[in-house]
C-alpha cells in the first residue's frame, strides 16, 4: 500500500511547484508574446511572426547579436584552456601555493561587478589601450576564468594520482598523460565550467558597459539603451531560450548516448 504524503510533505511539493512557477512562468510569458500579432503586453490578439521579421531587419540589434556571440565565444574558448590548464597545475601543487591562489582566484568572484568593471577600464586607460572590442573580450575573459576553475577545482580532488603516475610508468609522456588519462576524467567538469563561462559572458552587462569601445554593443547594452520597448526584444529573448536549452540538452544527452555506447561495447 502507498503511503499517503503528510502535511508537510504536501506543503513542500507546494512550495516546489511555486518556486517553479515562479522561475519559469515569465520565460513562457515572454516566448508567448513574442508571437503576438499586437504590441501589447497584456491582450494576446492573434499568432503572428511580425517581431521575428523586425529583429532581422533590425541592422542594430543584429550588431548586438554579432557581438555578443563572438566576445562569448572567443572568451568562452580562452577561458576554458585557461582555467582547465590552471586547474590541473594547481592540483599538482603545493597546499601552500594551491590555497593561495585560490583564494586569489575568488576574489573576481565575490567582488561586485561594478568594482571589476571600473578596476578593469581605469587598467586599460592607465595603460593607454583604446577602450574597444578587444578590451570587451580581455574583460570577459578575466572575470570567466575563475568560474572555470571553480568548476573544475573539485573534479580534480576525486581523481586517483597514481592513475596519471601509472600512465608515466607505463611509457606515456606528459602530454598522453594529461590528454588521455587526466581530461576525458575531469570532461564532464570542462563542460560545465565552459557552459557556465559562455552564459556569463553572455549575459553580463556592467563590465561590458564600461570596457566596450565605441559603437560596441552587446544585447544587454542595446536593451539598456532602448527609448522605448520594442516587442522585437520579446522574439531575440525566445532564440535566446531556445538556443540555450537545446545546448543543454545536447551536453547532457551526447555523454549519455556515450556512455550507453560503452556500456554495450563492454558487454560485448
Amino acid at each position: 500500500m502507498k503511503s499517503k504524503k503528510t502535511l508537510g510533505q504536501r506543503l513542500s511539493s507546494c512550495y516546489l511547484v511555486l518556486i517553479l512557477l515562479f522561475i519559469y512562468l515569465p520565460i513562457g510569458y515572454v516566448v508567448l508574446f513574442s508571437f503576438n500579432e499586437s504590441k501589447s503586453l497584456t491582450n494576446f490578439t492573434g499568432f503572428s511572426l511580425r517581431w521575428y521579421e523586425n529583429m532581422f531587419s533590425d541592422r542594430t540589434m543584429l550588431e548586438s547579436i554579432y557581438y555578443t556571440v563572438i566576445v562569448a565565444v572567443v572568451a568562452t574558448v580562452v577561458s576554458t584552456i585557461v582555467g582547465t590548464i590552471t586547474a590541473i597545475g594547481l592540483s599538482k601543487s603545493r597546499k601552500v601555493i594551491r590555497t593561495l591562489v585560490l583564494e586569489v582566484n575568488n576574489l573576481p568572484v565575490m567582488n561586485p561587478d561594478i568594482v571589476t568593471a571600473i578596476g578593469l577600464m581605469l587598467l586599460f586607460i592607465s595603460l593607454k589601450i583604446q577602450l574597444s572590442l578587444t578590451t570587451l573580450i580581455l574583460s570577459h575573459i578575466s572575470f570567466c576564468i575563475p568560474y572555470v576553475i571553480l568548476t573544475i577545482m573539485p573534479k580534480l580532488r576525486q581523481l586517483d594520482d597514481n592513475v596519471a603516475e601509472a600512465a608515466l610508468d607505463l611509457g606515456a609522456t606528459p602530454w598522453q598523460a594529461l590528454t588521455k588519462v587526466i581530461i576525458p576524467q575531469i570532461y564532464p567538469a570542462i563542460l560545465s565550467g565552459a557552459l557556465i563561462a559562455f552564459s556569463m559572458s553572455f549575459d553580463d552587462f556592467v563590465i561590458s558597459f564600461f570596457t566596450a569601445g565605441v559603437g560596441i554593443n552587446n544585447i544587454s547594452m542595446f536593451v539598456y539603451s532602448m527609448k522605448r520597448y520594442n516587442p522585437s526584444v520579446n522574439a531575440l529573448s525566445t532564440l535566446i531560450v531556445v538556443v540555450v536549452t537545446v545546448i543543454l540538452i545536447l551536453a547532457n544527452v551526447i555523454p549519455a548516448i556515450k556512455d550507453k555506447k560503452n556500456q554495450h561495447k563492454e558487454e560485448y
